[in-house]
């Protein structure tokens, strides 16, 4: 054979390594602009639940280094008009703002607060964004076939103490999938090495053909220290390029 096709045949059949697969994953997942309706449902450990409905829109910035991110509460009447905007950088720290309505306020989050709960959910405010890929080291642990998709498995370890703390975590296991590199499944290790939660995404959409842009729909976050567990839904998704940058200030965050 011609030296130059083979060494195109491996190519095409390389293993890509850890960071690739997480890379890609993160590229995959970005939309150039997008609005949504949500239903975010709290379950506590006896099963009672609890309703909250958001709206959300994003939008690319920088030729795609900055995706930034509005969040606002519609009900029910105690949490109506919290919002949240997330500037999501691809090389530094995210910043994050939310507004209390009743305190007429905006105030920064901080690092130390990002791995604290979003609005009584066990998601975290940090999983309302993806964290830099410089945060973390990767290792391809294996594959995986679940409910049905072919998985890379990749291991994803912070950098130091300072990015434990702010995400939460000691080290994560990420399912992701192979065809189109979207999260199907993460777990959480605590300190001791002790599984304490997990994430199952589903309901996978294509968003955007060109692009190969994809969305899960369903995230289910289950704690399985206190036995809680909180459901996003995402009940009605528009792509849209021309999303009103103005949506994304801090002005507007605080518009009732």
């Amino acid at each position: 054979m011609i030296p130059g096709i083979v060494g195109l045949c491996f190519l095409s059949f390389a293993t890509p390594d850890g960071r690739e697969i997480m890379q890609k994953s993160r590229d995959a997942s970005k939309l150039d602009g997008m609005e949504a309706i949500s239903t975010l449902l709290i379950y506590d450990a006896k099963g009672r639940e609890r309703v909250r409905q958001t709206s959300m829109a994003s939008k690319l910035f920088e030729s795609g280094a900055t995706e930034k991110r509005i969040i606002r509460f519609l009900s029910p009447a105690e949490v109506k008009g919290t919002g949240m905007l997330i500037f999501d950088y691809d090389k530094r720290d995210d910043d994050m703002w939310i507004y209390m309505p009743a305190l007429r306020k905006t105030r920064r989050i901080i690092s130390n607060e990002k791995s604290k709960s979003f609005m009584g959910s066990e998601f975290s405010n940090a999983d309302m964004s993806a964290p830099s890929l410089e945060d973390f080291n990767y290792t391809l642990s294996g594959s995986e076939h679940l409910e049905g998709t072919d998985c890379w498995i990749v291991e994803v370890v912070p950098v130091n103490e300072d990015i434990m703390d702010e995400v939460g975590f000691d080290r994560k296991l990420a399912w992701i999938g192979k065809k189109d590199f979207v999260f199907r499944k993460a777990e959480y290790y605590d300190e001791d090495d002790e599984l304490f939660k997990q994430m199952i995404s589903s309901d996978v959409r294509q968003m955007d053909t060109s692009g190969k842009k994809y969305i899960a729909t369903r995230m289910e976050m289950s704690n399985l220290q206190n036995g809680r567990k909180s459901v996003m839904t995402i009940d009605k998704i528009q792509f849209n390029p021309d999303v009103k940058e103005e949506y994304f200030t801090l002005g507007y965050l605080e518009r009732l």
